[in-house]
């Protein structure tokens, strides 16, 4: 069991990520990529990076374990502002950082992430130990190589996702504040005030100290959050974005990149109507929210948001007792006559 305890001045640090975190979407889709399991969601995208892949990915797969420790360096805090910043984080690590972190892949004696399945060392993460730093160049690109075949194709789809979560937390944020938005977040994790809590490989417990809590919603993060190692670096806590389970035609498509989700249905996109719904749903509306903003009915909001669910403009998640639209990147870029951000 994973327990974070907070203080009055953690609950008031309580922040969302601002987008998508590439380095830690990069290291758990490579769990995802041997894992065998929702297949619904992930079979097609395991089937399509693995025709993609053409590079060594040995050395990651001795840094990341299928289950256990995975170093923390490998997702560092820089990495909420980019990749090219987060690569840069990496490139810049000490070599004792690094074969402290390495020595505990594997040990089974370390307290994080599911350090308990731990098997001995191979021998490629033994050169690595040793070597210190002299092997970063080969991993960043491993990690490059795997980045452009895993997850670059797939980047829209997921800012979408990540969007989706971060409106409907940010709606639970302005109803009832920090505790409210804690007790919003996905069934696995339980508030019980002052305390988050969480299935977990490991009994742990996680004292803030007036640092507060980075909120990281992750499209590839499966069943159980995940947190770091070390108590000293600054919390974050890595949740699967409940969008990704909204509906099962969002499921359906998510192995697909966005630019051939796109072109499936993007013809059925014309006329005004449409595009006034997607200006009147703004910074994220219920369905009848849309309707009345848009001067429509339920009935026809309610289709209109269909058709641009399918074209890759729209992305719905379930909040309550009602569903929440949000725009995509590639809604906001259509909407302002521009490309799609990165």
């Amino acid at each position: 069991m994973l327990r974070i305890h907070f203080t009055g001045v953690d609950l008031a640090r309580v922040r969302m990520a601002g987008r998508p975190d590439a380095l830690w979407e990069t290291i758990l889709s490579f769990h995802r990529l041997r894992d065998r399991r929702d297949v619904r969601l992930f079979g097609e995208w395991r089937t399509e990076t693995r025709s993609r892949l053409n590079g060594e990915t040995r050395l990651l797969g001795a840094l990341i374990p299928a289950r256990g420790y995975f170093p923390d360096f490998l997702t560092p805090a820089e990495g909420q502002y980019g990749w090219d910043v987060g690569l840069d984080a990496l490139r810049g690590l000490r070599s004792e950082r690094l074969r402290r972190e390495l020595s505990l892949v594997g040990s089974g004696s370390g307290t994080g992430f599911g350090a308990a399945f731990g098997t001995p060392p191979p021998s490629r993460l033994r050169e690595f130990i040793d070597g210190g730093t002299k092997h970063l160049p080969r991993l960043l690109a491993e990690l490059r190589g795997y980045h452009r075949a895993a997850v670059e194709p797939y980047w829209t789809h997921i800012q979408a996702q990540i969007e989706a979560e971060r409106a409907a937390r940010g709606r639970a944020l302005l109803d009832g504040g920090a505790d409210e938005l804690l007790a919003s977040l996905p069934p696995m994790l339980r508030w019980r005030a002052p305390v988050l809590e969480c299935e977990y490989p490991v009994d742990r417990d996680v004292r803030l100290r007036g640092r507060g809590l980075l909120l990281q919603p992750s499209f590839f993060c499966r069943r159980t959050a995940v947190t770091l190692h070390d108590p000293e670096l600054p919390p974050v806590l890595v949740y699967p974005a409940a969008a990704q389970l909204a509906s099962a035609s969002a499921a359906g498509e998510a192995a697909r990149p966005a630019e051939e989700q796109r072109q499936r249905t993007l013809g059925k996109l014309v006329g005004h109507t449409r595009s006034v719904v997607l200006r009147a749903i703004g910074d994220g509306a219920t369905t009848s929210e849309l309707a009345r903003r848009a001067g429509v009915s339920l009935a026809s909001a309610s289709q209109h948001a269909c058709v641009m669910r399918e074209a890759g403009l729209v992305t719905t998640l379930r909040h309550g007792n009602a569903v929440l639209h949000t725009v995509t990147p590639l809604g906001a870029a259509l909407l302002k006559g521009g490309a799609v951000a990165s």
